[in-house]
């Protein structure tokens, strides 16, 4: 990963650079403010600014802002201060780092920020398919075409790519086509010279010169305009590209890999996207599967996060329950591994025993996510058997049975009809067996108890 350091550190420079490049970092240094964004327009590019917290943190965000300059911000100072801390974050720092620098915790905060140090997780033999052919085009230039579902994980494959490749020491540039404004891509990915329009206060390179001798990843390339397709082409044809209000060509090296989770060859005869740009970019296709179609990664994911997460917040790594298990492979994943990567960490932070249990398997409102999707009534009778069938070892049927009647009746608030219709026996059995259960002085829940409320949620028994 590429770091620039911001500022004098007091004296601590020399051993903050050297712990990042033992983490494999190429480190450059800026004096100023002034200094990182000269840096940063030439094109050399940072994926991490570690700025002194005594420079002003406000306005370099701003400065960031206004020249549409996307780099996260480590503050760092020689103080332990809460309040220099608390300052830096509200300032727009992404962390505070206390000097003299921790080994472990910078070495922390690059792993988090590199996402190059990321593999790829997976068992699926659909999924094993195309990281074969990944690992079969690595090596070449051509163009790749990587499609699939939004939250797949394609940036994640075009990163594998890119470090398999002969280009793997140099720069992994990534754009999101669909993330800027279509009056600014141009200058985004071509850069554009001093004055070439309003607020263009000085040169600044675009992603494509930022990425030579590496690779340039465009992502979500449906969204982008059909105009600035043409100069796309172009600059893959000619391996040059013109700055915004600039005067002459600049030859460029790079290897292109484009994403989307669209049809292209729909959005081509719908007239949204040049049919000459699909074939240059379309040289090699990787389409990974959506989550649901490929079984076996969702537990091998499950449990990469759930350590990952465990780790990242201090807290024991805990396996995954049979049940926890069983709730993760039978739902759908609409927001394929995106979606579950945030499951399992909801999920690590709600866990409280000796493993992750269903119960702590929750969707983003905080309801259990093999119960959101189901009527009240379901989902009251499948927790009542949960209850029920954890402490089966041990207990006679009778037991079991009786302690399902009884849970299910108090889940539909003494409704009798309700609770024989969903313990799939007759009215007439049920009533015998609450007898049965009031003569031998167990506690039965009224009929009629909660009716209102529960005519509520399931209309008038």
């Amino acid at each position: 990963m590429r770091l620039l350091i911001v500022g004098t550190l007091k004296g601590q420079l020399t051993t903050a650079t050297k712990i990042a490049m033992d983490n494999g970092a190429s480190v450059v240094h800026a004096e100023g403010l002034d200094q990182a964004m000269n840096v940063l327009r030439s094109g050399k590019g940072a994926d991490l600014l570690l700025v002194d917290v005594a420079l002003d943190i406000r306005d370099l965000v701003m400065r960031l802002e206004a020249e549409h300059i996307h780099v996260p911000i480590v503050a760092c100072g020689i103080t332990s201060d809460a309040r220099a801390a608390v300052a830096a974050i509200h300032a727009g720092a992404k962390e505070y780092i206390p000097l003299p620098p921790d080994p472990e915790l910078i070495a922390a905060v690059l792993g988090a920020v590199a996402n190059d140090a990321r593999d790829l997780i997976y068992r699926d033999e659909m999924m094993g398919k195309v990281v074969k052919l990944a690992q079969q085009i690595a090596g070449s230039d051509a163009s790749v075409m990587i499609t699939g579902e939004s939250g797949t994980g394609k940036e994640v494959l075009a990163r594998y790519v890119h470090n398999r490749s002969n280009r793997s020491k140099k720069p992994f540039i990534s754009i999101n086509c669909a993330a800027i404004p279509e009056h600014l891509l141009e200058s985004e990915l071509f850069g554009h010279e001093k004055g070439a329009f309003t607020g263009a206060i000085a040169r600044r390179i675009g992603k494509f010169e930022e990425a030579t001798g590496g690779t340039l990843l465009l992502d979500e390339i449906s969204e982008m305009d059909v105009r600035l397709q043409s100069k796309l082409l172009r600059a893959i044809q000619e391996r040059v590209i013109d700055r915004v209000g600039g005067t002459k060509p600049v030859p460029v090296d790079i290897r292109i890999i484009a994403t989307s989770n669209r049809n292209l060859s729909d959005a081509v005869k719908a007239g949204t996207f040049r049919e000459d740009l699909l074939f240059r970019l379309n040289v090699v296709n990787l389409k990974i599967p959506a989550l649901r179609d490929r079984p076996a990664d969702i537990l091998e994911l499950a449990q990469h996060f759930a350590k990952k997460y465990a780790e990242a917040n201090g807290v024991p790594v805990r396996p995954l329950s049979a049940d926890a298990r069983r709730v993760l492979t039978g739902n759908r994943w609409q927001g394929n591994v995106r979606e579950l990567e945030n499951t399992i960490h909801r999920s690590v932070l709600m866990s409280s025993g000796d493993e992750i249990g269903a119960d702590a398997i929750l969707t983003p409102d905080g309801d259990r996510l093999d119960l959101a999707k189901t009527s009240p009534a379901v989902a009251h009778a499948t927790m009542a058997a949960e209850t029920v069938t954890r402490a089966l070892v041990g207990r006679t049927v009778a037991d079991v049975e009786r302690d399902l009647i009884l849970e299910t009746l108090k889940h539909c608030l003494g409704n009798r009809t309700h609770a024989a219709n969903i313990l799939g026996i007759s009215i007439r059995t049920l009533r015998n067996k609450l007898n049965e259960y009031a003569d031998g002085g167990l506690p039965i829940t009224p009929a009629g108890a909660g009716s209102g409320d529960y005519r509520g949620m399931m209309g008038a028994a």
